[in-house]
């Protein structure tokens, strides 16, 4: 295995961590949200990301209170499918929209995605792109290990942000 793959698995395993650590089980709602919701974790848990992906949006138009919640867990999904574009994109959305140590859970989804997404960049040769994204990257990480160290208990974000810094070296 990588080292790339051992901080991609380890980032995202901290997310989750970060994710599960926000809050319980909505406990709003209707029972047929509640089995929904149960359901869309289920399947994130499990690894069936399309699944996951559905129940969430699904969600969405009942959850009320909870929609930052959902979006959240979404963007997750999305991270975790490596639909890395989309998932920068939705938790860009949910950092300007919350606060607390809920904007710091999207942050931290948002600048994982963003180190994977420079990580294409490198390979693909755009050295630019990559530096942008990469220090997107670290600035929302630093923030989320200064503010939050809680969201990184096995160390796997603190490890990504200094590859970042690392490869952000080796860009100039």
């Amino acid at each position: 295995m990588t080292l790339t793959a051992i901080l991609r698995a380890g980032a995202l395993g901290a997310v989750a961590f970060g994710l599960a650590s926000c809050a319980g089980a909505p406990t709003g709602g209707s029972g047929e949200f509640r089995k929904g919701y149960t359901a869309a974790r289920t399947a994130l848990e499990a690894g069936r990301y399309d699944s996951a992906e559905r129940g969430y949006m699904k969600l969405v138009p009942e959850a009320g209170a909870l929609t930052p919640r959902i979006r959240l867990e979404y963007a997750h999904t999305l991270l975790r499918a490596e639909d890395y574009a989309r998932a920068r994109s939705e938790a860009q959305r949910l950092v300007v929209a919350l606060d607390g140590q809920n904007r710091l859970a999207a942050l931290a989804v948002q600048a994982t995605a963003e180190h994977e997404l420079g990580l294409v960049a490198m390979t693909a040769g755009d050295r630019d792109a990559a530096r942008t994204l990469m220090t997107s990257a670290r600035t929302g990480m630093t923030e989320v290990l200064a503010n939050a160290p809680d969201l990184d208990p096995a160390g796997a974000l603190a490890g990504r942000n200094t590859s970042l810094g690392v490869q952000l070296e080796r860009l100039g």
